[in-house]
C-alpha cells in the first residue's frame, strides 16, 4: 500500500486536518498570516479582477450592502440571510453554515479535546474555549465595562452584566409590575400578558412565545432525535429528556418526599406520590371528608370564621391567600389580563374569559325547559326567574 493511501489516514483524524487548511485560509483572508501569504493572496485578488485594488472589499451582499474582500467569505455571510446549512453531521444530522463548525462539532461525538492547557491539564474542543479557561489562571479581564470600570474575563459576561441592574434600573412589566434584572426576562415575561407568540412553524404555522419551544416542537415534523444515550443508544429530541433517561442506567434518585424520606427517579412519581391519598380528612364541624388535608383546612375555614390572609392598605380579611391577591389589585389598578381582541383589560382570568365570549358569540349556558342559550350565567338567571 503506498504511503499517501487514503485507507492508512484515521477518519477521526481526516477532519483535523481539513481544519488545519481551512484555517490557513480563514487567516490568508483576515491578513492574520505570514508574509509570504499575503503576497499570494494578494496577487490572486489582482489576478481575479483587473479593477480591483489590493485591500478594497469589492464583494457587495445583495441583502444588506455589506462589502467584503473575498467572495468565499461573501458566500458564507449571505447563509445568514438564506438560513442555507451546506454542511451536515452523517451522526446526529445536524447542519452547520460553516465547515469548520462541523468538524468542531464532530469532536462532540469523538470525544477528541486537541486544546490542553498547559497548567491544569484540561482539555477543550476549541482554541477560543481554550483562551477563556487559562484567563481564570492568570486572572486576565480583557473587557472592561465603560460605565463602572468593571472587568470580566469573556464578552459574554460583560454583556450580561450591561443588561444586569449593576448598571441600569431594574425592568418592570407594565401589566403586573414585576421586575427582572434583564430586559430580555422582562420581554418573554410580558408575552404572558398579551398572548404574543412571534416565532411560527414553517410546517403546521403552529406558533410558540420562545424560539426554543419552536426549535423542539419542529422535530415533531424532521424526526429529528439529537441526543442519543451512550449506553443503550436510545435517541431524544431533547437533551432533557435524555438527562432524566439516563438516570434509568445511574439509578439516581434525586427527587426525595419531605415527609417519609422516600426517594424517586423522576419528578412525576414524587408528585404521584405525594398526592396519593393515605387517608380521608374529615371535618369535625359536619363531618365531610377529604382526599387532602389542605382542602379540608381550607374548608373548616367556612364554620370557624378564620380570614388569615390580611390587606396591608385597608385591612380587609380572607380566607384564601387568592382572594387577597385579588382584592388588593382594586388598590393598586392592576388589571393583568388584556383581551387581545379589543384592548379591554380585567383584574381577574376568569373576568377576561367571560368578556371573550363577546367576541366569540360562545353562550354556554342553556335552559333546561326552552333550551334557549346565554353568554353568561347572570342572564341564564334572570331568564330563568
Amino acid at each position: 500500500m503506498s504511503k499517501d493511501s487514503p485507507q492508512q489516514k484515521c477518519e477521526v483524524n481526516q477532519p483535523i486536518s481539513m481544519v488545519k487548511q481551512e484555517q490557513q485560509e480563514v487567516d490568508v483572508w483576515i491578513g492574520q498570516d505570514n508574509s509570504e501569504s499575503r503576497t499570494s493572496a494578494s496577487n490572486s485578488t489582482r489576478t481575479s479582477s483587473a479593477n480591483t485594488i489590493s485591500g478594497d472589499k469589492c464583494f457587495v451582499c445583495s441583502y444588506c450592502s455589506k462589502r467584503f474582500r473575498c467572495f468565499s467569505q461573501l458566500t458564507i455571510h449571505q447563509r445568514s440571510h438564506t438560513g442555507e446549512k451546506p454542511y451536515r453531521c452523517t451522526l446526529c444530522g445536524k447542519r452547520y453554515f460553516q465547515k469548520g463548525h462541523l468538524y468542531t462539532h464532530q469532536r462532540t461525538h469523538t470525544g477528541e479535546k486537541p486544546y490542553r492547557c498547559s497548567l491544569c491539564g484540561k482539555g477543550f474542543i476549541q482554541k477560543c474555549t481554550l483562551d477563556k479557561h487559562l484567563r481564570s489562571h492568570t486572572g486576565e479581564k480583557p473587557y472592561t465595562c465603560t460605565k463602572c470600570g468593571k472587568g470580566f474575563t469573556t464578552k459574554f459576561n460583560l454583556n450580561k452584566h450591561l443588561s444586569c441592574q449593576t448598571c441600569n434600573n431594574k425592568f418592570k412589566c407594565v401589566f403586573c409590575g414585576k421586575t427582572f434584572e434583564y430586559l430580555s426576562h422582562m420581554t418573554r415575561h410580558m408575552r404572558k400578558h398579551s398572548g404574543e407568540k412571534p416565532y411560527v412553524c414553517t410546517v403546521c404555522g403552529k406558533r410558540f412565545a420562545q424560539k426554543t419551544y419552536l426549535i423542539t416542537h419542529e422535530r415533531t415534523h424532521s424526526g429529528e432525535r439529537p441526543y442519543a444515550c451512550m449506553e443503550c443508544g436510545k435517541s431524544f429530541s431533547q437533551k432533557s429528556s435524555l438527562n432524566v433517561h439516563l438516570r434509568s442506567h445511574t439509578g439516581e434518585k434525586p427527587y426525595s418526599c419531605s415527609h417519609c424520606g422516600k426517594s424517586y427517579a423522576f419528578k412525576i412519581a414524587l408528585r404521584t406520590h405525594r398526592f396519593t391519598p393515605k387517608k380521608k380528612f374529615k371535618c369535625v364541624f359536619c363531618g365531610k371528608t377529604f382526599e387532602y388535608l389542605s382542602h379540608m383546612t381550607r374548608h373548616m375555614r367556612k364554620h370557624s370564621g378564620e380570614k388569615p390572609y390580611v390587606c396591608t392598605v385597608c385591612g380587609k380579611r380572607f380566607a384564601q391567600k387568592t382572594y387577597l391577591i385579588t382584592h388588593e389589585r382594586t388598590h393598586s389598578g392592576e388589571r393583568p389580563y388584556a383581551c387581545m381582541e379589543c384592548g379591554k383589560s380585567f383584574s381577574q382570568k376568569s373576568s377576561l374569559n367571560v368578556h371573550l365570549r363577546s367576541h366569540t358569540g360562545e353562550k354556554p349556558y342553556s335552559c333546561s325547559h326552552c333550551g334557549k342559550s346565554y353568554a353568561f350565567k347572570i342572564a341564564l338567571r334572570t331568564h330563568r326567574c
